[in-house]
């Protein structure tokens, strides 16, 4: 028993093709637009770069641009198949190509729901790299000197200010790393040599962090220095004043912002998805009912259109079918070509007479 059987006549065909036609330029639009997400996604994503610590991010917006252009192809030559169905001769040319046309539209709506899944399951591997790339960025804060990474000093100032964050985790991050050069630091002064020999390291630590983490809102003027001695600062709690730093880290801002945006785009592609299923649930009709016309010569007789032509539960039976008869089919060229090759490899006895 077929599934999803329906019976059309000329007109319900007619309709079906030009509601198809219509829905095909739809899909090609949307494909415009997942193309559009996956670009703006990978140039914001490029913007940030030196502050993560791989490429693996830049999945997601390629498998949208991929996405995207495969939409607009597809979408648009199942258009042309429409519009030409609505004349028969020139429909019976796109006959053989019908079948793996359709076979390929299947793993295309496969491949999109993945996509679609990817863009709700990649904050992990997202978090991670902001994690390691902010980590490691921190540490060139202080390298202006240094060609290569002289602009990393005003990328992580320009991120603090836009993201409103500071440090990696919190504010405290900047406890642990040295952010002042060396070329700022008056090594002849006491204060900076008993710093620098506390450390194992050699490192000159303060409790201080950049002027970018200043939250502008705050009644007082900053207090970049000394934050956790409250002794220094005339009517000050560092664990109260909530204003005076941003508190929150960046890996926790970049993450949102850019966990908020897969999600919105996932959310777009599941429904260019959906709306991707019912252009090929509709072609498949389509091309069912134009084939099971009795007499090709009445295009106003009426005709049949289905899913599958058997149950869903008979035609996973028949592929596995298939499948079985291709494995022994090769099971038995290479045993033929096995048995040939020992017979080549035979060497015929010879006898001699004396």
């Amino acid at each position: 028993m077929a599934l999803l059987k329906v019976k059309f006549n000329q007109k319900k065909r007619v309709k079906l093709a030009q509601g198809l036609w219509l829905m095909n330029w739809f899909s090609v639009f949307a494909g415009i637009i997942v193309f559009s997400m996956g670009l703006f996604l990978k140039i914001e994503l490029r913007k940030r770069s030196e502050v993560m610590d791989n490429s693996e991010s830049h999945f997601v917006p390629n498998s949208l641009i991929l996405m995207g252009i495969l939409s607009c192809a597809f979408n648009g030559f199942a258009g042309k198949i429409c519009y030409d169905s609505l004349d028969p001769a020139k429909f019976a040319k796109w006959k053989p190509l019908l079948k793996p046309y359709l076979a390929l539209c299947f793993f295309f709506n496969i491949l999109i729901f993945f996509v679609a899944l990817i863009c709700f399951l990649m904050r992990g591997s997202l978090e991670s790299t902001l994690a390691q790339g902010l980590k490691n960025s921190m540490k060139f804060y202080r390298d202006t000197d240094t060609p290569g990474r002289c602009f990393m000093k005003k990328t992580i100032d320009m991120l603090q200010i836009e993201f409103k964050c500071c440090g990696n985790n919190g504010f405290k991050d900047w406890f642990e790393i040295q952010w002042i050069s060396n070329r700022y630091l008056d090594f002849s002064s006491k204060e900076v040599k008993d710093r620098i020999k506390s450390n194992v390291d050699g490192r000159y630590l303060v409790d201080g962090v950049p002027f970018s983490c200043c939250n502008p809102s705050s009644p007082r003027p900053c207090i970049q220095y000394q934050v956790t001695n409250n002794s220094a600062h005339y009517s000050y709690d560092y664990q109260t004043e909530e204003l005076n730093l941003w508190r929150r880290g960046c890996r926790e801002a970049l993450l949102h912002y850019y966990s908020s945006m897969m999600s919105s785009m996932g959310a777009v592609i599941l429904l260019v998805w959906l709306f991707e299923m019912v252009v090929m649930v509709g072609l498949r009709l389509l091309h069912t009912s134009l084939e099971s016309i009795a007499n090709p010569e009445d295009p106003e007789c009426e005709s049949e259109g289905w899913i599958l032509e058997n149950s869903l539960k008979d035609t996973l039976k028949s592929a596995l079918e298939n499948l079985k008869k291709i494995g022994k089919f090769n099971q038995v060229e290479a045993d033929g070509e096995g048995a040939e090759g020992e017979e080549g490899g035979k060497t015929p006895a010879i006898t001699t007479v004396s």
